[in-house]
């Protein structure tokens, strides 16, 4: 078989593949207008296996890994989500059918994949979207001021079980701090299709889930220096985790983002790692 027989394979099985996800994911999607989108899109997807059915004159099945793989993301973070991701392979698509321009059938294929990415872009309209806003609120005021404030007992306090008390005690206070703060703002702003009380418990939950991930060194390891290195570790992942859902679900940077908030979460936590120091040593207390 030769190359070019191999990539128009290639695209038959990412063509079934495609097709597939989006089938399937017009069934997760509530919403009738994404799920029409969806849908259309499929049908495309389906043209476009035919099409090339006709070129290679062989069946391919759809890779189901793949297929499995972009469903669980629908369920677990979202149908935006997903699509957002199978967006990056639309674009790879359009550009492999692009290599072909003396064939009008993958010109026309190119086309189509080009307007899918575009209707794909619309689909933002999920609930947790919405309230992205009020999570993004939640975790960056937990990453800042939390490693910050766990830095600061660790040379201040030194023992990991009062550290982890004290971080915890401290923690939930600032949740409900923050989560009664979103309440006031979000019914102040009045934004149409968000809830007050929905904005603070998102904020609420992003803020205590950050809390207990950070926390947690602190009960498991003895060492209070090493847990703190665990935690600064813990924190760099949940940063990594959050800021990548966000740069696919938004279309943003993921580098930019991400290298914005480590930059600035690991500054205050020197910082206030260098504030307890100085305490200590002033003070000459000892815990």
């Amino acid at each position: 078989m030769d190359i070019r027989m191999e990539n128009m394979m290639a695209l038959q099985r990412d063509e079934a593949t495609s097709y597939e996800v989006y089938r399937r994911l017009s069934q997760v999607e509530k919403g009738p207008a994404n799920r029409d989108v969806l849908l259309r899109i499929a049908a495309d997807e389906k043209r476009h296996y035919a099409l090339l059915r006709t070129r290679t004159g062989h069946d391919v099945r759809p890779a189901r890994g793949k297929v499995w793989f972009y469903v669980l993301l629908a369920r677990v973070l979202g149908v935006t989500f997903a699509v957002r991701r199978m967006e990056l392979g639309e674009k790879d698509a359009g550009r492999l059918y692009a290599n072909y321009p003396d064939m009008e059938d993958f010109v026309c294929m190119a086309r189509d994949e080009e307007r899918h990415e575009q209707e794909l872009i619309g689909l933002i309209d999920e609930e947790r979207l919405a309230y992205m806003g009020s999570v993004v609120l939640g975790l960056n005021d937990a990453l800042v001021e939390f490693t910050g404030a766990l830095a600061g007992f660790t040379l201040a306090l030194g023992d990991s079980r009062l550290i982890a008390l004290t971080g915890s005690i401290t923690g939930i206070a600032a949740a409900l701090s923050m989560a009664s703060s979103e309440y006031l703002s979000t019914k102040s702003d009045k934004e149409p299709g968000k809830r007050p009380v929905k904005a603070a418990i998102y904020t609420g939950i992003a803020y205590v889930v950050t809390v207990v991930a950070l926390v947690m060194p602190f009960v498991l390891i003895s060492n209070a220096l090493a847990a703190l290195g665990v935690m600064l570790a813990a924190a760099l992942l949940i940063i990594a985790l959050f800021n990548y859902y966000y740069a696919v679900a938004r279309a943003e940077s993921f580098r930019r983002r991400f290298t914005e908030m480590v930059v600035l979460s690991f500054t205050v936590a020197g910082i206030s790692f260098l504030i307890g120091y100085l305490l200590k040593a002033l003070t000459g207390i000892e815990a």
